[in-house]
């Protein structure tokens, strides 16, 4: 069989290089190219690489790594999940890779949690090759739906307790999942007290006016929003910031209001605790005031 080849990768190794982190790169040393095709919506492929396992990228764009994933996937989940009372009914936004539903069902009060991604192909990717992140597909209170986000909220008012939005980049199919409307029907298909988190336009070392822009749209549609970050090593500049909205206006979402003990967040969490919870919404001076 054809060795697979793609643009990115030249001399084993894999570039990153994008306008939205104009001067820099990320480049990661590629053991083997394990698939590459062009589904409806994106270019997929999946590498595996020499120290940071199995890596999905889309739209020549790191999604995720085996080694660092878990760093995202509990924080964006957790960030929520915990800021909630009694989240029973839980929908996920994109997150076809399964890493989102593997977090939430770890809460027992989940009921039910669906999925709900444009493209099929991560879905099927996913399983066959990040198992340990698809996982969460085969839970028994896991549903997926295949199809339009913006188009599955629509139909949904009062419905769920928290929903995360685990989108790419604000370019290309996600686009529409970063502009005001889309959080109008965030807020819409939520429950009273109702709580997102939402990949919240990348880093502040590259993309402050988009956050401060992200903020403000947020916060003209929730009476709580707040910014909080992860740190991850294969995203640009190594870290990843979230939206973090609730519709009860009294809610501080910058404590957790349910936590595990020290010993289930040791067994549940490798990222997440109670206390990283709190220190994710304490920022750099700089970000600080850009956003305030």
């Amino acid at each position: 069989m054809a060795e697979i080849t793609h643009p990115t990768i030249q001399d084993g190794w894999f570039r990153e290089i994008s306008e939205m982190w104009p001067g820099q790169a990320m480049t990661l040393r590629v053991k083997k190219v394990l698939h590459h095709e062009k589904s409806q919506y994106q270019d997929v492929l999946i590498f595996e690489s020499t120290d940071h396992g199995t890596v999905l990228v889309l739209d020549n764009v790191i999604q995720c790594t085996e080694r660092d994933e878990f760093s995202y996937q509990e924080m964006i989940t957790h960030l929520a999940m915990n800021s909630h009372p009694e989240p029973k009914k839980v929908l996920v936004i994109g997150g076809g890779d399964g890493g989102v539903l593997r977090e939430i069902v770890k809460h027992e009060c989940v009921e039910e949690a669906i999925l709900c991604d444009i493209d099929e192909a991560v879905i099927r990717l996913s399983k066959q090759y990040l198992p340990g992140m698809a996982e969460g597909f085969k839970h028994p209170k896991s549903k997926v739906h295949v199809g339009d986000g913006f188009k599955f909220l629509n139909d949904y008012k009062n419905a769920f307790d928290v929903i995360i939005t685990d989108s790419s980049d604000p370019e290309g199919p996600a686009e529409s999942l970063f502009q005001k409307s889309y959080f109008q029907l965030l807020h819409d298909a939520l429950r009273p007290g109702g709580v997102i988190t939402t990949q919240g336009s990348e880093n502040q070392w590259l993309h402050l006016p988009l956050i401060a822009k992200l903020k403000k749209d947020c916060g003209e549609v929730f009476p709580v929003a707040e910014y909080a970050y992860t740190t991850i090593p294969t995203y640009p500049s190594g870290q990843i910031g979230f939206m973090v909205c609730s519709k009860d206006a009294s809610r501080d979402v910058k404590k957790p209001l349910r936590s595990w003990t020290p010993e289930e967040e040791a067994k549940l969490c490798k990222y997440y605790n109670a206390e990283i919870h709190k220190a994710s919404f304490v920022l750099p001076t700089f970000a600080a005031q850009a956003l305030s």
